[in-house]
């Protein structure tokens, strides 16, 4: 490389060459992480045209597992990628990768809907969706390694930390898209043609990426190794048949990678689940909020990442990991405080109590939807949660229907399975009974209907009052979270590289970094959803960022050795 540190001295600027690096590795995955993105930021448009022709359990499993299933496949993609990597080149793999992930995005955008296709509609668009994920899976480690591989000694740091813009700067696009879209048509037009308008879009975006990364060379890592002869042969074996090299690897995910993965995915994805789903702010506002936040923190992965080529990798994201673990509570709390006042002082007034039988209360963890919840305990608790409300928990007698008690009312819950007598009584009246329903699906709006009237009665709000949203506030909250992310995937790729040789690098730290991200980050909304629907309390489902950070701080501090000085040309 031209661009080295001579003696003490700073290295030089950056070449053209490294440039034309950075920009074609770092906007190739803007793209791919956009196409990622659009999937999750149009679910709900997306399940009306592909599921709607199955009944409502089908539709509901079809929808999670089609998001699921991008997550799921990922370390697979990183395997089969990571091999191709390490035995072909970086160059070449992933630009197949990006071929891929854009490809299968077009394709979203062209393929007919269930009315037009029927049960085929889902089934492809699930295999389109696994194939994305195979993609990403191979995609990150390719542009990370050959980035690294390119950089000078001193600052690795500095120049990946532009890779790690990009989930940010492609979730930053696909909502800029999006919203121009809907701005510019009427919903009903947005709904039926309109939303495949961002996945045409990708193919314009994934030839320019093509064009660019056509003309980049092979990185000169592993050009000299393999000049040498020294690549491997077997990178899989190698990289997780030998114990020397698979105790690094264990010791990226749960030292590092698991508890990169929960900061991010809180800061980036729960918080926006957080404001629209529990808060109840317009999608339209909480993009918005978002967008901002985004636009603010992006650039500080440059600057920790810059920092880190200078203080060290571990230190920085260690700091990202204590501040989340110290402060994710009472931020989550101001949010609440700022984005919905109202559903504050409801809470305060008048809090909401559910009474039922513990044993028939399950632990409402579904990321696939194959999981049936009938019980009248577990459709008390999934309407509050679905309503963004708060609840305490007290224990009733054994084989009681579950109730509710909101202020001075009481709603008693149905049982799926055998749809029981619905009692709706006040505390100070006398209650009032009627025969159940003999349809499930009559039952269930009786109870929708009790439990929401009690709840206005009582103040609870349906939706975030815009006119009460403290807008400043809340995107000042959303952008230390942001800042927190950065502090923790700043750093990272450089010191994922640097943890592996070169013959197996590509192979060796794709694996970690998206069983970590795929699985660790990608399933953190599902499970908090069924710690806050266990509990009841909607703040507590951080508890499970926050104990797998921990566990990462703990295991970090430890064993993870520090690397920024690590020379990547060494042979093992």
């Amino acid at each position: 490389m031209a661009n080295v540190a001579v003696g003490g001295a700073e290295p030089a600027p950056m070449t053209k060459e490294e440039k034309k690096v950075i920009f074609a590795s770092s906007l190739g995955t803007v793209f791919e992480w956009y196409d990622f993105y659009l999937y999750g930021s149009l679910a709900a448009v997306i399940a009306k045209q592909f599921f709607s022709g199955v009944n409502e359990t089908a539709a509901m499993i079809f929808a999670l597992l089609a998001f699921a299933a991008g997550f799921f496949v990922r370390p697979f993609g990183a395997l089969v990628f990571g091999r191709l990597g390490d035995l072909i080149g970086r160059k070449y793999t992933f630009l197949v990768t990006i071929l891929i992930m854009g490809a299968s995005t077009f394709v979203v955008g062209i393929l007919p809907n269930y009315a037009t296709i029927g049960i085929a509609a889902p089934i492809i668009l699930i295999i389109l969706r696994m194939l994305q994920g195979l993609a990403l899976g191979g995609e990150y480690g390719g542009a990370a390694t050959y980035v690294a591989e390119h950089a000078p000694h001193g600052r690795r740091g500095n120049y990946t930390s532009w890779i790690q813009t990009t989930a940010t700067l492609g979730l930053f696009l696909s909502l800029l898209i999006i919203l121009a879209c809907r701005s510019s048509m009427s919903v009903e037009d947005f709904e039926n043609w309109g939303w495949r308008i961002p996945f045409l879009i990708s193919i314009v975006l994934l030839g320019i990426s093509v064009w660019i990364r056509l003309m980049l060379n092979e990185s000169p890592a592993f050009k000299k190794m393999k000049e040498e002869g020294k690549h491997s042969k077997a990178p899989l074996t190698e990289a997780f048949g030998n114990w020397k090299n698979l105790k690094i690897v264990i010791l990226a995910l749960v030292g590092l990678v698991a508890g990169q993965a929960v900061v991010w995915y809180t800061g980036q994805f729960y918080a926006l689940f957080f404001l629209t789903s529990t808060l109840k702010v317009d999608a339209y506002t909480a993009n918005l909020l978002i967008a901002a936040a985004l636009l603010i923190g992006t650039p500080f992965f440059v600057v920790f990442g810059t920092l880190a080529d200078k203080i060290g990798r571990k230190p920085i994201i260690m700091a990202g990991l204590v501040l989340a673990i110290v402060t994710y509570f009472p931020i989550f709390k101001g949010i609440t405080h700022f984005a919905n006042p109202e559903l504050e002082q409801a809470v305060a007034t008048s809090p909401v109590v559910v009474i039922a039988d513990p044993e028939s209360c399950s632990f409402q963890f579904n990321p696939v939807g194959t999981s049936k919840f009938t019980s009248s305990c577990d459709i008390a608790k999934s309407a509050l949660v679905k309503k963004g409300v708060p609840y305490s928990n007290e224990a009733a007698p054994a084989g009681s229907l579950a109730v509710i008690k909101v202020g001075e009312t009481v709603i008693t819950a149905y049982d799926g399975a055998s749809v029981a007598t619905k009692t709706e009584v006040s505390l100070h009246g006398p209650a009032h009974s009627s025969a159940a329903p003999a349809d499930p699906k009559t039952a269930a709006a009786e109870f929708d209907k009790s439990l929401g009237d009690a709840l206005k009665a009582a103040g609870y709000p349906a939706k975030a009052n815009p006119e009460k949203i403290n807008k400043p506030m809340v995107v000042v909250l959303l952008t230390i979270l942001v800042i927190y992310v950065t502090l923790v995937y700043g750093p990272i790729a450089a010191m994922l590289v640097e943890m592996f040789p070169t013959r197996i690098r590509y192979t060796s730290m794709s694996l970690p970094y998206h069983i970590g991200n795929g699985w660790f980050g990608g399933f953190l909304p599902a499970t908090s959803l069924a710690i806050v629907a266990a509990t009841g309390d909607i703040y507590s489902g951080l508890w499970y960022p926050i104990i797998v950070a921990a566990g990462t701080l703990v295991i970090g501090l430890l064993f993870v050795k520090e690397t920024k000085d690590i020379d990547i040309y060494a042979d093992d």
